[in-house]
């Protein structure tokens, strides 16, 4: 007898114990306590959007604009030497029965204030963009570890069998750091990673159907395939029983099929109303993309999707577009910012108006912030010390600020957050405790918020 057959033979071998890892995977795990969400939204700003140019006003920093910048302590930056105090570009202004200021470049987003939970305190491990946005998209500033959506997939399974659980909407421009790597299933079982549509494309999901070149397939003759396929992938599996991947691509091939009946329904904004196109930007050429993008994730939401990821920026070169705004703040920034700002707010209000934001969970994050001082005239060096991120929805309370910054918006004043405590507490909205949702690999319990993480009680309605 060898290995496989013991294997196969002591109570069905491993492989029979992964498949049914996945098939309890896809009908979802008792949740731990009473869910007060069902779904999230992440919007990704890609290159570190700036918090004091945003969400977290310093009187300080306009008072002290232009002078010698000296927070108490040597500054080490990521590839300048620290400038003078730079107020920001955009003037601050008070909004919402909450009161909380807000930069003129985000006045949609003002509009929103008292439907959102504010984290000015954030901190990132690294000052680098890649391992920073693997921190944010997985908990571990090292590729190979499974994403976020991957994790929520995994614990709660499927809303809709006609649609992935977790699905990334990523910038038409193009990838941020670390591309795909950012939506890895990593060492989960490979069904849960995240399925990347090109909502801007004439073919948004790439090889959903066969070219038009290839009149000889039918509709008949794919079904047949199919079958043929399927009782071959079957065979091949009867001996592989160890490989969860042929069993996540059988799976594939199975969704592919229904999704070519799901998908163009779900990607055909055309019979949205003039008042919700006009919500999201889709008028306007400058907020055009990001809004279809947003208007997508809140249909695939309606429809039971668990996760999805929408990206803002792109790693491609020069010029810029993306938020590391190391050269001219107020350009960069401004165009990203004003193509962010109006389909976000949009999404809130879209999920509100149809009584979706109750349980869905909408956050805002970037890898890190940016620094109070100059660099160089008009730019802003990376600050892994302190940045904004943003929740809004599902069980939360509305309008409030959790933590702060200190006078310069440099480092945390009080409570400190990490990732993984926004992490924590998107998992205990869910109903999952973070400590229980772990995945055996190489003889160690992993989780998505590592060894870290604490639900953030107070921000909890």
């Amino acid at each position: 007898m060898n290995r496989r057959n013991f294997l196969r033979n002591a109570g069905g071998g491993l492989g029979a114990l992964a498949l049914a890892e996945i098939m309890r995977a896809s009908e979802g795990r008792p949740l731990d306590h009473p869910a007060k969400a069902k779904r999230v939204v992440q919007l990704f700003m890609s290159g570190a959007a700036s918090q004091c140019d945003t969400f977290d006003y310093k009187p300080r920093l306009i008072a002290k604009n232009g002078e010698t910048w000296d927070p108490g302590e040597k500054v080490e930056l990521f590839q300048s030497v620290p400038g003078a105090v730079m107020k920001s570009p955009w003037d601050w202004k008070q909004y919402g029965q909450s009161g909380k200021w807000m930069s003129s470049l985000v006045p949609h987003l003002g509009s929103c204030v008292d439907d959102m939970v504010f984290f000015p305190s954030m901190i990132s491990k690294s000052n680098v963009h890649g391992p920073a946005t693997f921190l944010q998209a997985s908990g571990f500033i090292l590729p190979g570890y499974p994403s976020m959506g991957s994790w929520i997939s995994y614990a709660l399974g499927s809303m809709n069998k006609d649609l992935p659980d977790f699905v990334v909407i990523p910038d038409s421009r193009g990838y941020a750091p670390n591309g795909p790597g950012n939506w890895s299933t990593g060492f989960l079982p490979a069904g849960h990673q995240g399925t990347m549509i090109r909502a801007a494309s004439a073919n948004p999901i790439y090889d959903l159907n066969p070219p038009e070149s290839a009149k000889y397939i039918t509709k008949e003759s794919e079904k047949e395939g199919l079958r043929v396929l399927a009782a071959l992938n079957r065979e091949h599996l009867h001996n592989r029983e160890d490989d969860s991947r042929l069993e996540a691509r059988i799976a594939s091939y199975e969704m592919a099929a229904r999704l070519q009946v799901s998908a163009p329904e779900v990607m055909d904004i055309s019979g949205e109303s003039a008042a919700t196109r006009k919500l999201y930007g889709l008028d306007e050429k400058i907020t055009e993309d990001f809004g279809r993008n947003c208007l997508i994730a809140r249909r695939l939401l309606e429809r039971g999707v668990r996760f999805v990821q929408v990206w803002s920026g792109a790693d491609n070169g020069f010029p810029r577009r993306n938020w590391d705004s190391h050269e001219d703040i107020a350009k960069d920034h401004g165009q990203m910012g004003t193509e962010m700002d109006k389909p976000a707010a949009a999404l809130i209000k879209d999920l509100k108006s149809r009584g979706l934001l109750d349980d869905t969970i909408v956050y805002w994050t970037t890898e890190f912030g940016r620094m109070p001082c100059s660099q160089g005239s008009k730019g802003r060096d990376h600050n892994p010390f302190c940045f904004t991120s943003w929740l809004a929805g599902g069980g939360l309370k509305r309008g409030v600020t959790y933590g702060a910054s200190d006078e310069w918006s440099y480092k945390p004043a009080e409570h400190p957050i990490y990732g993984y405590d926004i992490h924590a507490t998107v998992l205990h909205l869910l109903g999952i405790n973070h400590e229980k949702l772990t995945y055996r690999h190489n003889g160690v319990d992993r989780k998505l918020t590592d060894v870290h993480g604490h639900v953030i009680r107070d921000v909890i309605a």
